[in-house]
């Protein structure tokens, strides 16, 4: 069974850039997720380059399996590999979602 890759921080970063233009692409994704966030879509720009917000972007992506599994589909990327760049962001080790 081959292991997902270990994310850089760099590299999780555009992962997570690209899961938020995932969550942008599609209205209902980013209603629930500004509305999770507590943002609206004119302070999205500026929240964007605050630390933390990519980790709050793969934390919203990696906490709805459906979200998830989509994002994974449209990326290419399988969900472990996600979950990989969502734990290089949090600083922690192998992010499991509680099921």
């Amino acid at each position: 069974m081959n292991k997902p890759p270990t994310y850089t921080r760099e590299a999780a970063e555009a992962v997570a850039v690209q899961a938020l233009g995932f969550l942008a692409a599609d209205g209902e994704r980013l209603d629930r997720f500004l509305a999770l966030s507590g943002l609206n879509a004119s302070e999205i720009r500026a929240a964007a380059i605050e630390p933390g917000f990519l980790t709050g972007v793969l934390d919203h992506v990696v906490s709805d399996d459906r979200v998830l599994m989509a994002f994974a589909e449209d990326s290419g990327l399988t969900p472990a590999d996600i979950e990989k760049a969502h734990a290089a962001l949090t600083g922690g080790g192998e992010y499991l979602r509680s099921i």
